[in-house]
């Protein structure tokens, strides 16, 4: 298995010691992410899918070395280099709590994202042609955050650039920086997280340098997952405890035609509308 990667401190991290061939062929669900803790906030289902089932297995992938991280409290002196080692190490914990198959660092800067970086290209084609995923999870493309966005941009290139045959069977875009409940509920792909509240504060939890440096994604994803399942229906009682949203983008990677742009615009405008109808019709 060929598996050179462009940046010299890109790293895989394999929590079990598994050799690096057996830990990259053995995935199921891969999951790019562009920074340290997306996984944990937008792919829960698939590392709980995944965790303790030596049938299926998670890999992660994060694009960004974490270097422009902001930071407080604590961690208001650390340099650009201390933050990103920090951010490493993090990122690692969490795969230990989940049982990751591995997860990979790509260390590149955010420009490289989004600047379209061929390097950035070649390392995510050589993890696909390596791990050969049945289910990919990314960013959506109605995310708030520029890099997410660049992120599942450059994914969707990646996979175009396989052979038909050897593409995943699904791809998922996730919610981080700007929720889906604006989604046509039939639309939704609900991703149940019922069970295991207490893996799931753990994997988020262990990203101190961004709960204590002033972000509690912690409490806010949290927060999100038993808002979602709450809100879903208004006539129903909860079928689920807690749930996040994900886009089917799988369209997009079997019609290399498809226009990425109108693709999400073709959402949007449901969701436009789905708002004037109603208003319409109670007017």
């Amino acid at each position: 298995m060929n598996f050179a990667l462009n940046q010299p401190l890109a790293e895989v991290f394999i929590p079990d010691n598994s050799k690096l061939n057996q830990a990259i062929e053995r995935t199921t669900h891969l999951a790019i992410g562009a920074h340290q803790d997306d996984l944990e906030i937008m792919a829960a289902k698939p590392i709980l899918e995944c965790f303790q089932n030596h049938n299926q297995w998670f890999t992660g992938v994060i694009l960004t070395d974490g270097r422009g991280a902001p930071r407080d409290h604590f961690y208001a002196n650390y340099t650009d280099e201390q933050i990103r080692n920090v951010r490493l190490l993090e990122q690692k914990k969490a795969a230990v709590i989940g049982e990751y198959s591995s997860v990979i660092m790509l260390d590149y800067p955010s420009h490289a994202i989004k600047n379209k970086n061929n390097q950035v290209i070649d390392d995510l084609l050589v993890i696909l042609k390596s791990a050969s995923p049945k289910y990919i999870y990314t960013h959506n493309l109605a995310d708030k955050h520029d890099t997410h966005v660049a992120t599942a941009l450059r994914v969707i290139e990646a996979i175009r650039l396989l052979p038909k045959d050897k593409r995943p069977e699904r791809l998922f875009g996730c919610e981080v920086w700007r929720n889906l409940d604006w989604l046509d509920d039939k639309e939704k792909i609900l991703m149940d997280l019922t069970d295991h509240d207490n893996l799931q504060m753990a994997l988020l939890g262990v990203f101190d340098s961004q709960i204590s440096g002033g972000k509690r994604y912690d409490l806010a994803a949290m927060a999100r997952r038993v808002t979602n399942a709450t809100f879903i229906e208004s006539h129903r009682l909860d079928k689920s405890q807690r749930l996040t949203f994900a886009m089917n983008l799988t369209p997009i990677i079997e019609n290399d035609n498809e226009s990425i742009s109108e693709y999400i615009l073709d959402y949007i405008d449901k969701f436009s509308k789905e708002v004037k109808n109603k208003i319409d019709r109670f007017q």
